[in-house]
């Protein structure tokens, strides 16, 4: 529990109360059901995570022996199954999984828990196809198409054109994001600094924290602009830093920066567009401390910050566009969210359909 922040509980926790799914957090996220469960009872019961904060001297010594008395029910119910047959065990474990975990259960009859669901939930292979495309689409937060989902089949061992994905996806009415038309708005001014472009598209083969691009956009918090700031590393499109705030301006920069779990000096360019939002005292002070060069693309040319511009375009696709949030606070736990789905779970073409994560590790190897 120690590698846990209790700022990132806290998220978590914010995630679980505004109904995101229990099982797509413990997924997405590695946490295990019994930290989850945990987690959201103490901070919603005393907005403490400590363990002293939340359960008496008594209520301690009760929970120990209501599950010394289950474990004890238990192991007389199955005993006699301990030297069966796997069939055997897992009808008897069927039998009893109203009044038992299955876990416990499966531990006490050694048996793993893959066999017992492999064996008690068989499927046909057509059904398991179709079931596997909507959790894949699902799991994409409805935005991969069928290029995407058919690299996510084949990771699995499944083998189906695009155009039976295209058939299924049709049958259950599954539209991906990207076939929605957006709306635009006009961008900004920007100022005349005579700042060299020191990236000069070069995009590819970056080594890690050489470049970092940033970019910002708008969002519909209750009817109102706000926006969001993203700092995105080029050589696996990571977003190493983020934040969301009620103005379009420096300070937003700068708390995207205060977010990036790497040491700043390590990131040798900082490359922009030419809003005055990225040329200022305030980031000029930060650059100067951290030794970071800055870069500018020419005024009036989105394709000198090619990677932001594509990579917001996929984030205004998914996350932004057809979104009302509520309150500030509300975007920020959704946009932390989104964050991590996007570094470590979503695949991304230029990266042979790994994701940045996987891609860095699979780098560094």
């Amino acid at each position: 529990m120690s590698q846990y922040t209790d700022e990132f509980k806290k998220q978590i926790v914010n995630l679980y109360n505004n109904e995101k799914s229990p099982s797509e957090i413990m997924k997405e996220y590695k946490i295990a059901r019994s930290t989850l469960h945990k987690w959201v009872k103490d901070y919603n019961g005393t907005q403490s995570f400590k363990a002293k904060d939340n359960r008496s001297l008594e209520e301690i010594e009760l929970l120990a022996l209501k599950k010394e008395l289950t474990q004890l029910r238990m192991e007389n119910d199955i005993f006699k199954a301990g030297s069966t047959d796997n069939g055997t065990k897992i009808a008897i474990i069927k039998a009893n999984r109203d009044k038992y975990s299955i876990s416990a259960m499966c531990q006490f009859l050694q048996i793993a828990r893959s066999t017992y669901y492999n064996e008690s939930s068989p499927k046909s292979h057509c059904c398991a196809n179709e079931n596997l495309i909507i959790s894949i689409f699902r799991k994409s937060r409805n935005n991969y198409g069928t290029r995407k989902i058919k690299i996510e089949l084949a990771k699995k061992g499944h083998q189906l054109s695009r155009r039976k994905i295209g058939k299924i996806m049709k049958k259950y009415a599954l539209v991906s994001k990207y076939t929605v038309k957006h709306f635009k708005v006009h961008k900004a001014t920007c100022n005349e600094e005579k700042t060299a472009n020191l990236v000069a598209r070069k995009f590819d083969e970056r080594p890690l924290l050489e470049v970092v691009v940033s970019d910002l956009t708008y969002v519909n918090v209750n009817g109102k602009w706000q926006y969001i700031c993203i700092l995105l590393d080029i050589f696996n499109r990571e977003i190493i830093g983020y934040a969301a705030g009620k103005n379009k301006d420096a300070t937003l920069v700068y708390k995207a920066f205060s977010t990036v779990k790497s040491n700043l000096a390590e990131i040798a360019i900082f490359h922009t567009d030419r809003g005055n939002e990225f040329k200022n005292k305030l980031i000029d002070e930060l650059l100067s401390t951290f030794n970071i060069q800055r870069s500018l693309s020419k005024k009036g040319c989105p394709y000198d910050n090619a990677v932001a511009e594509a990579t917001f375009k996929i984030i205004k696709t998914e996350f932004v566009f057809n979104e009302t949030f509520s309150d500030l606070a509300t975007l920020e736990y959704q946009l932390f969210d989104y964050v991590h789905w996007f570094n470590n779970d979503r695949i991304h073409g230029s990266l042979g359909y790994l994701s940045p994560v996987d891609y860095k590790c699979m780098m560094s190897a």
